[in-house]
């Protein structure tokens, strides 16, 4: 394989093409060539040897390729293992197609025009980059703020001819005196994409039902252009067309449209490539490109546009949930999509789970389960509720997820109630989640003996700081959550209470807190259920930044993505575990080897039956029978400790028959042996194919104003500095506000008692 190359079809210039049937994309137009590649070419590399191929650069250069077997995902390489990984999977093949993508503003190439009007010559460039304003809005307007326009005669200045290339590849969009269309919108849109590169700005004299009128704004000025309907058609022509200005070039400060229509166009094809596009970067690459600033909020509600405009209404999503669920279950059949609405059809909530996830986790997953949920700040906001696995390889393993219109006690209940009804286990589920009470009680109520509730850590050391808060000072309160992982993480009985004596040096309150927290639903040492060292619920963070990356999007491409992202990782993972030779996973393979390397130190001395006595740094008892140790490893990771493994080897037995079989490739195969099926014609549904029956509006709530808060809390970082005074020493206030010394101030010393004075000694 090292020595393998394969053929790398390399295209660009073209264009993505959606087959209505299947919902399969195919690449038209462009140029291409061959090149080579093989395990050892690096990414840079293969980006410099297109780019001299294509005669373009390699910043902002995108390369994009197809699965195996599917057209209708589009795979992202953007390091040297995406580039690996894309040859491991072609390797039984010839050759690959692979798609070269280069963002709006990098031209692959650029032709050389000069930075006059058609109507004047010697213009020079100026310096700066002039922008364009927009004080005169039209009601149906996107955007209300003002922006102002490049002077008469000028092209948006740039310090590559490139850039320039968006603005003017409209300098044709008026031609002139019989020149047709097929409306009024159509004319009022190739009039305004002509005047941005022809850099002027009009007002119309008139702009009636049949005929338009427009003139240059600067006073004075010569342009003008009439157009009126043909007589017995709806076609529309241009009369009379002045193109010549007279105006002398000075900045116009006139009135600027620019309508949802028009900067809805622009966005969206740039939001076809990058779905993640962010407003920040529209706004740049709008003024780099036509010169038009724009704000935050303008570019955010353009992205929104351009979105409706490429995937249908936030508000119609909700209309296609019904439509979503069917496709899911026709496409992927045995898997669980319902989606419920209140009485007066507002949206409730939607459930989704697939059928390679249910048989993945029965079959080849550990017995545990991560709950959280995650906001979601679309147009109308919701919660995402997910219950994650963990692999053989610790990886994560997405099991279903659901959206709410709000994160409530009854809507927990009903994701566990649905949860149940599907993932059934011979053995009880452990679940790491937060402490509070809907998720506790409903757990308890729907699986009763069937599970184990074990609390995350973060949460629990988060409420130990918020209710200690104001007693202790920034260190004390770091150094009790410090002692509170250790304890969680102390394997035995006397470990465990010997760190919460830690806890009561510092403090007999948080002690008291400690042991009223419940520990035999954290501390390993006290818990029943079997968490294999993960004590938080954040475990399943990648898949809440997939969430993090769509959130944004309308509820019914959200899913959509998240399933082709699933998807992708059950086929990725599935390929790549083809290739491990190990008994175990590659990272448990690591561990056991690990703990095997420590074993060669230790002495094992035979008691009676299986039980044995093995020294060390300590004595610890192991029963091999019972796969048990006192050090309590074995019980709680599921693999034989140092301890174990040296009985093991001093009694001729091999530590993989003692590991966990979740442990093993065998079971990793199985767990990503099914597939999730892709679920076409998603986008656009045909006519009559949404159940009137079934009507889903939006749910109340929108989104508030103002930029969405991304917080995500560390461990250690919920601990914040308290301020605390430098005279008295108190917590809450500094030396200007203490009471205790400040009441001393102005009295005659004299006066004072001597109680009073002792107080100020002791407060100085």
């Amino acid at each position: 394989m090292a020595s393998k190359k394969i053929i790398a079809i390399c295209q660009s210039g073209g264009e993505f093409v959606t087959n209505n049937e299947d919902g399969s994309l195919t690449y038209v137009g462009g140029e291409a060539y061959a090149l080579d590649l093989d395990n050892q070419t690096l990414l840079n590399d293969f980006k410099q040897e297109v780019a001299e191929n294509f005669e373009c650069g390699t910043d902002g250069m995108t390369i994009k390729y197809f699965l195996p077997g599917n057209k209708k995902t589009l795979i992202t390489i953007s390091k040297d293992k995406d580039l690996k990984r894309m040859i491991n999977f072609f390797k039984d093949s010839e050759q690959v197609e692979v798609f070269i993508i280069a963002e709006e503003g990098v031209a692959l190439s650029t032709p050389n025009v000069t930075a006059s009007r058609s109507s004047r010559t010697n213009v020079s460039e100026p310096e700066h980059t002039p922008v364009i304003p927009m004080d005169m809005i039209h009601p149906d307007d996107l955007f209300q703020a003002p922006v102002e326009i490049s002077p008469p005669g000028v092209y948006p200045s740039s310090n590559d001819e490139k850039h320039r290339k968006a603005a003017m590849q409209w300098e044709n969009a008026i031609t002139g005196v019989g020149q047709r269309f097929n409306s009024f919108s159509e004319f009022r849109e190739a009039l305004h994409k002509y005047s941005i590169a022809h850099g002027f700005t009009y007002k119309y004299k008139k702009n009636e039902s049949r005929r338009v009128t427009a003139k240059c704004k600067s006073e004075g000025c010569a342009w003008s252009i009439y157009a009126s309907k043909l007589p017995t058609t709806e076609l529309i022509c241009i009369k009379t067309m002045n193109p010549k200005h007279t105006c002398d070039g000075a900045a116009v400060k006139a009135g600027y449209r620019s309508t949802r229509g028009w900067m809805g166009n622009i966005i969206k094809e740039k939001l076809k490539v990058a779905p993640n596009y962010k407003p920040k970067d529209i706004a740049n690459d709008i003024e780099r490109e036509y010169g038009i600033q724009l704000n935050y909020s303008q570019a955010r509600r353009a992205k929104e546009k351009a979105r409706e405009q490429l995937q249908g209404s936030y508000r119609e999503a909700y209309s296609q949930l019904p439509l979503l669920c069917e496709k899911i279950k026709e496409t992927n059949p045995g898997s669980v999509a319902t989606v419920y609405a209140k009485d007066d059809s507002s949206f409730h909530r939607l459930f989704i789970l697939f059928h390679a996830s249910i048989t993945g986790f029965r079959q080849g997953c550990r017995p545990l389960l991560f709950l959280d949920s995650t906001l979601l700040y679309a147009k109308y906001q919701g919660t995402l509720l997910a219950a994650v696995g963990v692999d053989g390889n610790d990886g994560v393993f997405p099991l279903a997820f659901a959206v709410v219109d709000e994160e409530t006690n009854d809507n927990w209940h009903w994701f566990l109630s649905e949860l149940k009804s599907t993932v059934l286990m011979s053995c009880p589920i452990t679940f790491v989640c937060d402490f509070q009470r809907g998720i506790r009680e409903s757990l308890h109520e729907i699986f009763n003996e069937e599970c184990r509730h074990g609390y995350c850590l973060r949460y629990l050391a988060e409420k130990l700081n918020n209710d200690l808060h104001g007693q202790f000072s920034h260190e004390a309160r770091r150094l009790m959550i410090q002692d509170l992982y250790t304890a969680a993480c102390a394997p035995t009985l006397e470990s465990f209470e010997r760190c919460a004596e830690n806890i009561r040096a510092i403090s007999a309150d948080a002690y008291d807190w400690v042991t009223r927290s419940e520990p035999d639903h954290w501390a390993n040492a006290l818990f029943g259920g079997a968490r294999y060292g993960h004590l938080t619920s954040n475990f399943g963070q990648p898949f809440y930044d997939w969430v993090m990356e769509v959130n944004e999007l309308p509820i019914t491409q959200m899913v959509d993505v998240l399933r082709g992202k699933i998807m992708e990782l059950i086929y990725t993972r599935r390929v790549e575990s083809s290739q491990w030779a190990t008994r175990l996973t590659p990272l448990m393979e690591e561990k056991l080897q690990s703990e095997t390397s420590k074993a060669g130190s230790l002495h094992v001395l035979p008691s009676h039956g299986s039980t044995f006595e093995v020294r060390g740094e300590s004595v610890d008892v192991v029963d091999i029978d019972q796969w048990d140790c006192s050090c309590k490893g074995w019980q709680l990771n599921g693999m034989p400790c140092c301890h174990a493994i040296a009985v093991l080897e001093c009694i001729g037995r091999s530590p993989y028959d003692y590991c966990s079989r979740y442990f093993t490739t065998e079971s990793y195969h199985v767990t990503y042996v099914e597939s999730i099926n892709p679920v076409p014609n998603l986008e656009n549904p045909a006519n009559g194919q949404v159940d009137a029956a079934v009507i889903i509006t939006p749910p109340p709530s929108k989104r508030p104003s103002g930029r969405p808060k991304m917080k995500k809390v560390d461990a250690f970082d919920i601990v914040k500095r308290q301020m605390q005074c430098s005279k008295c020493k108190g917590l809450g206030h500094n030396k200007k506000t203490c009471g205790k010394v400040n009441k001393f101030e102005g009295s005659d010393p004299l006066l004072l008692t001597g109680l009073e004075t002792e107080d100020l000694e002791g407060a100085e």
